[in-house]
């Protein structure tokens, strides 16, 4: 912002920029100090932007992805995930585009393409990334992006929420196919998902100290929304628990000791031999939550096994079957 004053017989007009000399000037007109001022500060904010245009020129999208991948991907608690993401983006012509020629519409024909290939929730969660990336580098690393394009776009499907749940038959199925199991750890994660309402992940990471036979409660240190909860056991669950117990042992820390890759591979060949069409992990908490309600259980009390925060949240997995409604009103 330039300075303008009086100086005896004549009006000075002064700049001062961050980092940059002062410049000075006086006149015998006010006017004239004031459009040389403007004139200089005009002058200042294009050769800056020339600058930035610049240093944006010679960075590529890819450099940010990378960095931020090797750099803040690792602390966060879905890394690999969102490093596999990013490096299927690396290999995109997009990512190959510089920074100061990245636009919109460049995103949005990147999205139309993925749609063809995945789901509008997928691409939400890969534009969240990406996204996410671009601030980073704007706000902690100095680098002069004006927009964020990535911001800017959302997918244009909206994705149903899913309410797939167990119908006739099929738990029986599920328990005959969870018997037939090589790794005989897949049996306790689908059936205490059934019985817990937990994430895979939240179940995977189980560990016997949280586990309290005594008090008929497990202790969830790392949740997916940050906040640690002490879940209720049924004695099903309990059941479970110390029949894994006996099985193999306190040999290992954790309850269910193997990786989230062998839990999703082993997971879908056990759908496909129990022959459940369109049936995924994640619907089983879908499953366990809506039968918690059945059982008379309060919102408030179901939250704090399912870890809901929000009471929106919670009734999206919530599906109550319209023909069991009809017989409570026969």
């Amino acid at each position: 912002m330039a300075n303008i004053r009086r100086r005896g017989t004549k009006w000075q007009a002064q700049i001062r920029r961050k980092g940059r000399a002062s410049l000075a000037r006086s006149f015998l007109l006010k006017s004239d100090a004031l459009a040389w001022a403007r004139q200089k500060e005009l002058d200042a904010e294009r050769h800056g932007l020339a600058t930035e245009h610049k240093a944006l020129r010679r960075l590529s999208v890819a450099e940010i992805m990378v960095r931020y991948r090797d750099e803040v991907v690792p602390r966060k608690k879905g890394a690999d995930r969102e490093t596999i993401s990013i490096n299927a983006f690396l290999r995109l012509p997009l990512a190959q585009v510089a920074v100061s020629n990245l636009t919109t519409a460049m995103v949005s024909a990147y999205c139309d393409q993925r749609l063809t290939t995945v789901k509008a929730s997928s691409l939400d969660h890969e534009l969240g990334i990406f996204q996410h990336a671009f601030e980073v580098a704007r706000r902690n690393w100095d680098i002069p992006i004006a927009d964020n394009p990535f911001a800017k776009v959302t997918s244009t499907k909206g994705s149903s929420p899913r309410t797939r749940r167990l119908q006739d038959g099929e738990r029986e199925r599920l328990d005959d196919a969870c018997g037939q199991c090589r790794n005989l750890h897949i049996r306790y994660l689908a059936e205490l998902a059934l019985e817990t309402a937990m994430r895979r992940g939240e179940l995977l990471n189980m560990r016997w100290r949280d586990v309290s036979f005594e008090k008929r409660t497990l202790h969830i240190p790392v949740t997916k929304n940050g906040h640690a909860r002490t879940i209720p056991l049924s004695g099903a669950a309990l059941a479970l628990l110390r029949d894994q117990r006996d099985h193999f042992g306190p040999s290992s820390e954790r309850v269910l000791p193997i990786t989230e890759n062998a839990a999703k591979m082993s997971w879908k060949r056990l759908a496909k031999r129990a022959r459940l069409e369109n049936l995924r992990f994640h619907d089983l908490r879908h499953e366990a939550i809506s039968r918690f309600f059945e059982k008379g259980l309060s919102v408030p009390e179901v939250a704090l096994i399912s870890g809901h925060r929000d009471p929106r949240m919670l009734f999206r997995y919530t599906h109550p079957r319209a023909e069991d409604i009809a017989v409570k009103l026969q």
